[in-house]
């Protein structure tokens, strides 16, 4: 199998792992959205990663979805609801037994891709990378995190994890990444939506904690109910240690909202809501706080699926 890499997205996640791929000297492709976007990468000369107080430059070779060349292992780092899309547009190119690493927050999309892909190994990705867009094909590094990476099919770990750790990525291979990944959704879905609701950073959430523990609770029910009691342990702790420090941040909602983008609404609580509802347990509080996003974002003019 190749040993190269594509990276779909060139959003914050996708630029700091090419970046630091490339720098370890690792075969990278980023795959852009269209053919104004690679004009503007090739203008651009590559991607550029400030770390503190350095900032370096890769010329890390990139094309759109209709190159040619076979697609061996693909890291797709865009938003959850333009998974299945670019997927489909990658078929063609997908090698057998293709390996996609899948970045997504929350869940439901890494099952839209998998239905698709009958034929290549889908791994599931956690983050706790930190790290911002400054400029178009400019990413700033913003705080050592961690990723989990997993397969709910396949206990086996890749060959490459070496290539993570050669390139200074801090990544651990897990047989419970369904458990986390449930843990981070349930954590998203007590926080972020708070945020936009209240207009606030996360630590602005400190004010507001008899609503966070109610969601917590109901969380917690949830994620026992899915056969998820791990992720469920200690949840309302978690997730003040998490609004504590994180208190100076703005959610990845709250930023989406801002910045009038569409959010990932449908795979962060109405994943959880679905949920609850396939399995008949009641959730007035999920259930009402979805309700008010939804409400918020409609008067916007945004998105509210």
């Amino acid at each position: 199998m190749s040993s190269s890499w594509h990276i779909l997205g060139a959003g914050s996640l996708g630029s700091l792992w090419a970046c630091r791929l490339a720098r370890a000297g690792k075969a990278v492709q980023l795959i852009l959205r269209d053919q104004r976007a690679l004009d503007a990468y090739q203008i651009a000369g590559g991607l550029t990663l400030h770390e503190q107080e350095r900032r370096s430059h890769y010329a890390v070779p990139a094309q759109t979805a209709s190159a040619g060349t076979p697609i061996h292992r693909l890291l797709l780092a865009c938003k959850a609801y333009d998974a299945a899309p670019a997927i489909a547009g990658l078929l063609p190119r997908l090698a057998p037994g293709a390996e996609l690493i899948l970045l997504q927050n929350g869940l439901g999309s890494q099952d839209e891709v998998a239905e698709q892909t009958p034929h290549a190994r889908c791994i599931f990705a956690s983050s706790t990378e930190g790290a911002f867009l400054e400029a178009p094909f400019a990413v700033r590094f913003a705080g050592q995190g961690f990723t989990w990476l997993g397969d709910p099919l396949q206990a086996t770990p890749p060959a490459w994890l070496d290539d993570l750790h050669d390139a200074g990525i801090p990544a651990q291979w897990t047989v419970d990444i369904l458990t986390r990944l449930w843990r981070k959704l349930a954590l998203n879905c007590a926080i972020n939506p708070l945020t936009v609701l209240h207009d606030c950073r996360n630590g602005g959430l400190l004010g507001h904690l008899d609503e966070v523990e109610g969601l917590c609770a109901e969380l917690s029910l949830l994620l026992q109910r899915c056969g998820q009691p791990d992720a469920a342990q200690d949840l309302a702790e978690d997730v003040q240690r998490v609004i504590l420090a994180t208190a100076a941040n703005y959610s990845s909602m709250h930023q989406d909202m801002r910045a009038g983008r569409r959010t990932e609404i449908h795979y962060l609580l109405g994943h959880a809501c679905r949920c609850a509802a396939r399995h008949q347990l009641p959730v007035p509080r999920l259930e009402h706080l979805r309700q008010r996003l939804v409400d918020s974002l409609q008067a916007r003019g945004l998105p509210s699926v």
